[in-house]
C-alpha cells in the first residue's frame, strides 16, 4: 500500500479472489470463518453487499476490536431450505471511505433433526403358499435431513419375533425364508423399520402378509382304482373327469389354453409288453421275422457254453435278457455261430436298454458286438456301438473290395434321445450297402431336422496276412493287448443277424408292436396320449375318450399306473401347472384255459412192434377250451407254446429210442423246435394246437429187446403262454404182449423168445415135410412167444424132452403130449433125489454130478422104483446142473428113455435148435434167471405158471 492511501481500508488477505469460506451449523448462529475477517486502516464498520444473483444474505457482522470482525446469521438458517450463501464484504472507514471487497461463501452444515419417515402409512403383499419368493414386498422411507450423512436411510430391520420366517434387506425388499402355509398362518403381520446414515430410527410401519387359500387346479372325479377284466375292449378310465381352473384367481383372470397328458406306466424290468406272453423266439416266429436270422444272445446251457459268461436277469424268463456291466460282461461268439463275412445285404435287431455314462465322458465307445483283429493289430472290421448318446454303425471295407485310394461309406451315426433314457427300446438296422436303415421300435427312423444320419467316408482296410478275426458281445477284442476293451453297461436282449437279406418293416413293426396302453381310437394302443383344447369343456370331453385297452386273451394281471399332467394358459400369459392327477389300473387275473389232452392210454402191442418201432401218441387229441366252459377256443386262439413228454427211467441207449418221423424238416412245417433226449422229447415253439397234435402222434418208440419189459409208460404236457397255462398229465402206457403156451407146445414153456422161434422154425418146416394141413396164413401170421419162465430153487435146467410122432397119418395128440412131459419130469426129478442120496456118503465137498450122470440112474431108479426102503428125505438135496452141457449126448438118451421109438432126427434137431437160439439175440441165455423191467411197478404173478 502506497503512503497516501494509508487513510482508506484494505481487508488483509493472501488471495483477494478466493475470498472467505465459512461454514455454520444450521442450529447455530455463530459462523465459523476462515480465514478470519481483518481490516487495515482507519476502520469503522463492515459491509455485506447482497449478490443480485444470490439474494439477501441473512448474515452480520460484528466488530470485534478496530481491525478484526466476526459473521453471525440474523435468523436460524435451515440447511433443507438453503445450503449456500455467497456475498460480498468491504470495510468501511469512519470518514465514509470504502475499502477493497472479497467474496464470502458460507455453506450450512447439516443437523440430523429429522428421522426416516417411509413413504406408505401400511403396507399388504398375497402370496401363495408353497412358494419362496425373491421379493414378496418393498419398503421405502425418506429423510428430510439435507446431507446424505443424516437425509439417507442405511438400514431397515424387521422388529418383530425372529421366528417369522421372513428377512428385508438394505434396501426394504422384504422375502420368504421358507414356503408359507395357509394352514399354519393366514396372514403374518410384521413390524418394520428404517434407519438414516445417523442411525436415527423412524416410526414403526406395518406390512401384513397374506397367505392366499390355496385354489388347487387339477382334475376331480378321477377314480383311484380302474379293474379291468380282460377280454372285455377298450375300458374309458375317466368317465366323470371334470377340471377346477381356479377362475376367481386374481392371478389367472382367464383360461386361453389347457394341455393334459395322460401317460400309462405299465413298463417291467423287460423288453416289450409282451415278454409275458411269449419268449422273444415265440415273438419272431408270430411276427414273421425272417427263420434264418441268427441268435447271438441264445439260453446259457448245452450247445451254447461259448455264453455261460453272460449273466441272464433273475426272472422266469432269465434266458431273454442279459445286463451288461460295463467292465467284464462279454462273449465271443463262435465262427462256427455267425460266419464273420458280412455279405452286402444284411440285418441287425436288438432289444437294447442304455443310460448315459456315469462319469459323464462323452467319448466312451459301447459295443453292443464288434469283430476286430485277433491278434497283432486293432483293425474294427463292422461293429454297432453307442457313443455320446448315438447309436453308431462301423462297416469297414476289406482290402479285396474296391479300389483302396476311393473314400466310401464306413460309420453312420444316428444321434438318439432313446438311446440314453434307460428305457427298453427295440432297434433295427437294414443293410443293403450303401443305403441303411434304421428302425426304432417298429418305426423307421426320421431325424426332426429332416435330414438323414451322418454318413463318415473311410479308406478300405489294408492289406494283413495271417490274422484271423474275433467276434465279441458286449465288448471288441484288442488284438495288440490280447483284452476286451469298450465294454457296454446296459441290457440287451434278442441280437440277432440275418446274413443276405434284411427284415421286413412290418416284421420289425409287429415284433416292438404292445397290442396293451391308451387309445382314443380301436386298435390303437400307446404308452401317452395328449389331449388340447382352448376351453375347459372341450378339454374334459377329450379326457373322458381316453380308454384302457388290451387286446390279449391272456395279459399279465397286475397294477398299471396312470399319471395325468396338466398345463393351464392364462389370458395374461402366465403358466399354471395344475395339481397332477394319480389312478391305477388293476387288470384281473384272466379266467384260464383249459387245455385237454385225450387218447388211448394203454396200448398193447407184441415184439414185432416194438421192434419195428410204434407211435407212442397215436390217437392223441389236444384242445384248448374257454374258461367256464367246456366250449372250444376258435381256432386262432388255440395256440401252444411247449410240449414234454417225459419217460423215467431214462431211455437204455442200448435198445431202446425215441424219434420224430421226419424229424429234419420240422422247422420247415412247422413254428415248433424238437429236443430229443434219453429223458423224452421237448417241444417248444408258439403254434396252433392241431400242429402241436400233428407232431406229438409222429412220436416213435422203439425197443430191439422188448422181452426185457412188460411195459413203458410216457408222460405228456402241453403249457401255453410260457407256461402260465398248462394241461393236464396225461399219461400214455405201451404193454408190451409177451407169448403164451400153446396146448402140446411144451418146449415153449422153457424156451425163451429167441429160443422159442428157432424152435417154431423148426416145427413149421417139419410140419411142411408130413404134408401138414395148416393154411399158410397161419404159418406166416406172427406168433407171441413166452416171456420167461419161472424158476423153483430146486429145479435142475435141463433141455426139454420131445415127442416125436412117427406116423404121419396118425392125428395129433396134444393130451397125451402132455401127459408125456409131465412124466418125464417126475422121472428127472425122481433120478435127481436117487442122485442125491447116492451120493450123500461122499464127501460134500464134491462137485455135484453133472446133468447126464442123473439121467443114465434113470434106468436104476425105474428097476427100484417099488423099493419100500427107500425113504424120501430131501434135508440135503442139492441139484447142481451145468447148463453148458444141455447139448451133451445123454439128453438124446433122454429123450430114448422117454419114449418108445425114435428116427435117430431128435438129437440132431434139438442140438441145432439150441446152438441157433442162442445167434438169435441175447435177450434170454439158458440156465440164466430171465429178469424184467416193469416201469409201472406192477407185481408179477406167478400163479400163471
Amino acid at each position: 500500500m502506497v503512503e497516501g492511501d494509508m487513510d482508506i481500508p484494505y481487508l488483509e488477505l493472501a488471495e483477494p479472489e478466493e475470498g472467505y469460506h465459512g461454514l455454520i451449523k444450521e442450529n447455530e448462529t455463530l459462523v465459523e470463518v476462515t480465514p478470519p475477517i481483518r481490516a487495515r486502516g482507519p476502520l469503522c464498520s463492515f459491509l455485506i453487499l447482497n449478490n443480485k444473483h444470490h439474494g439477501e444474505a441473512p448474515f452480520e457482522i460484528m466488530v470485534i476490536d478496530e481491525n478484526e470482525a466476526r459473521l453471525r446469521v440474523r435468523y436460524p438458517l435451515n440447511c433443507e431450505k438453503r445450503r449456500n450463501y455467497k456475498f460480498d464484504i468491504a470495510a468501511v472507514g469512519c470518514d465514509g471511505s470504502y475499502s477493497n471487497t472479497v467474496p464470502v461463501h458460507i455453506t450450512v452444515t447439516d443437523v440430523n433433526e429429522f428421522a426416516p419417515m417411509f413413504s406408505q402409512a401400511a403396507y399388504v403383499k398375497a402370496v401363495d403358499e408353497g412358494r419362496i419368493y425373491d421379493e414378496i414386498v418393498r419398503v421405502e422411507a425418506t429423510d428430510r435431513d439435507c446431507t446424505p450423512r443424516y437425509g439417507d436411510v442405511c438400514k431397515y430391520e424387521i422388529l418383530t419375533d425372529r421366528s417369522q420366517p421372513f428377512t428385508i434387506d438394505n434396501e426394504g425388499i422384504i422375502r420368504n425364508t421358507e414356503p408359507l402355509d395357509y394352514e399354519k398362518s393366514h396372514n403374518h403381520i410384521l413390524s418394520v423399520v428404517a434407519y438414516d446414515c445417523g442411525m436415527m430410527q423412524s416410526a414403526p410401519v406395518m406390512v401384513t402378509i397374506k397367505v392366499n387359500k390355496p385354489c388347487r387346479a387339477g382334475w376331480k372325479g378321477v377314480a383311484e382304482r380302474v379293474d379291468y377284466a380282460p377280454g372285455t375292449g377298450p375300458l374309458a378310465l375317466f368317465p366323470a373327469a371334470r377340471l377346477e381352473t381356479c377362475s376367481s384367481d386374481e392371478r389367472c383372470p382367464g383360461v386361453t389354453r389347457i394341455q393334459a397328458a395322460v401317460t400309462l406306466q405299465a413298463s417291467r424290468a423287460g423288453s416289450g409288453c409282451d415278454r409275458d406272453t411269449y419268449s422273444l423266439h415265440s415273438q419272431r416266429t408270430i411276427c414273421g421275422l425272417d427263420p434264418k436270422t441268427i441268435d447271438l444272445l441264445p439260453s446259457p446251457g448245452a450247445g451254447n457254453e461259448w455264453a455261460k459268461s453272460l449273466k441272464p436277469d433273475s426272472g422266469r424268463d432269465g434266458e431273454q435278457m442279459f445286463e451288461f456291466d460295463g467292465e467284464t460282461t462279454a462273449a465271443v461268439v463262435p465262427e462256427s455261430i455267425l460266419p464273420h463275412a458280412l455279405v452286402g445285404s444284411f440285418s441287425i435287431s436288438t432289444w437294447m436298454k442304455h443310460a448315459p455314462p456315469l462319469d459323464g465322458d462323452k467319448h466312451r465307445k459301447e459295443h453292443i458286438f464288434c469283430l476286430a483283429d485277433d491278434h497283432k493289430m486293432n483293425r474294427h472290421h463292422y461293429a454297432l456301438f453307442v457313443r455320446n448318446c448315438r447309436l453308431i454303425l462301423l462297416l469297414r471295407r476289406d482290402f479285396g473290395e474296391g479300389d483302396l485310394n476311393i473314400f466310401r461309406p464306413a460309420e453312420w451315426r444316428w444321434k438318439l434321445p432313446e438311446v440314453c433314457d434307460n428305457e427298453w427300446h427295440h432297434y433295427a438296422v437294414n443293410v443293403r450297402f450303401p443305403n441303411v436303415e434304421l428302425f426304432v421300435d417298429g418305426e423307421a427312423y426320421h431325424a426332426p431336422d429332416a435330414k438323414g444320419p451322418e454318413v463318415i467316408d473311410d479308406w478300405p482296410l489294408h492289406p494283413a496276412h495271417g490274422v484271423n478275426t474275433t467276434l465279441v458281445v458286449g465288448a471288441c477284442w484288442q488284438g495288440t493287448e490280447h483284452d476286451m476293451k469298450h465294454h457296454l453297461r446296459g441290457g440287451l436282449a434278442g441280437l440277432g443277424v440275418l446274413r443276405g437279406g434284411v427284415q421286413t418293416p412290418r416284421a420289425l413293426s409287429c415284433l416292438a408292436h404292445c397290442r396293451e396302453g391308451l387309445s382314443l381310437a380301436p386298435d390303437l394302443y400307446l404308452k401317452s396320449v395328449s389331449v388340447e383344447g382352448d376351453g375347459v369343456a372341450d378339454v374334459e370331453t377329450l379326457l373322458r375318450r381316453v380308454s384302457y385297452g388290451d387286446a390279449r386273451a391272456f395279459p399279465t394281471p397286475g397294477r398299471r399306473n396312470v399319471h395325468v399332467a396338466t398345463t393351464i394358459t392364462c389370458d395374461n400369459g402366465r403358466m399354471i401347472v395344475a395339481r397332477p392327477a394319480e389312478s391305477y389300473i388293476m387288470v384281473l387275473a384272466p379266467q384260464t384255459p383249459s387245455i385237454l389232452l385225450n387218447g388211448s392210454e394203454d396200448l398193447a402191442r407184441d415184439y414185432a412192434h416194438f421192434r419195428a418201432g410204434l407211435t407212442v401218441f397215436p390217437d392223441l387229441s389236444v384242445r384248448v377250451l374257454a374258461p367256464g366252459n367246456e366250449r372250444p377256443l376258435p381256432e386262432e386262439s388255440q395256440k401252444l407254446d411247449s410240449c414234454v413228454v417225459s419217460v423215467y427211467p431214462a431211455l437204455n441207449p442200448d435198445h431202446e429210442a425215441l424219434a420224430l418221423r421226419d424229424a429234419s424238416d420240422l422247422p420247415l412245417r412247422y413254428d415248433i423246435r424238437a429236443a430229443v433226449t434219453r429223458d423224452g422229447v421237448i417241444l417248444t415253439g408258439a403254434d396252433t394246437v392241431q400242429n402241436y397234435q400233428k407232431v406229438l402222434r409222429e412220436i416213435e418208440y422203439s425197443n430191439k429187446k422188448p422181452a426185457y419189459y412188460l411195459n413203458r409208460v410216457f408222460k405228456l404236457t402241453c403249457s401255453e403262454l410260457n407256461g402260465r397255462f398248462t394241461s393236464n398229465e396225461y399219461v400214455q402206457t405201451l404193454t408190451v404182449v409177451h407169448p403164451h403156451m400153446a396146448g402140446g407146445e411144451a418146449a415153449r414153456e422153457l424156451h425163451p423168445s429167441g429160443m422159442a422161434d428157432k424152435v417154431d422154425a423148426v416145427a413149421r418146416d417139419k410140419q411142411a415135410e408130413h404134408g401138414s394141413h395148416r393154411s399158410a396164413a397161419a404159418a406166416q401170421s406172427p406168433r407171441v412167444y413166452a416171456a420167461h419162465a419161472q424158476r423153483d430153487a430146486h429145479l435142475a435146467d435141463v433141455p426139454a424132452p420131445r415127442l416125436i410122432e412117427l406116423r404121419a397119418d396118425r392125428p395129433a395128440n396134444h393130451v397125451a403130449l402132455l401127459i408125456g412131459v409131465v412124466s418125464c419130469g417126475v422121472i428127472v426129478l425122481a433120478a435127481g433125489v436117487f442122485v442125491a442120496r447116492a451120493r450123500g456118503a461122499r464127501s460134500a465137498r464134491a462137485r455135484a454130478p453133472p446133468a447126464h450122470h442123473a439121467l443114465h440112474a434113470l434106468h436104476a431108479l425105474r428097476a427100484r422104483e417099488h423099493d419100500s426102503e427107500m425113504a424120501w428125505d430131501d434135508s440135503a438135496l442139492t441139484i447142481t446142473v451145468n447148463p453148458m452141457e444141455e447139448s451133451a449126448a445123454p439128453s438124446c438118451g433122454t429123450h430114448a428113455a422117454a419114449a418108445d421109438s425114435s428116427d435117430g432126427e431128435s438129437c440132431s434137431d434139438s442140438d441145432s435148435d439150441q446152438h441157433d437160439s442162442s445167434d438169435e439175440d441175447d435177450e434170454v441165455m439158458p440156465g440164466k434167471e430171465h429178469k424184467y423191467r416193469n416201469i409201472s411197478q406192477l407185481e408179477w404173478d406167478n400163479s400163471t405158471m
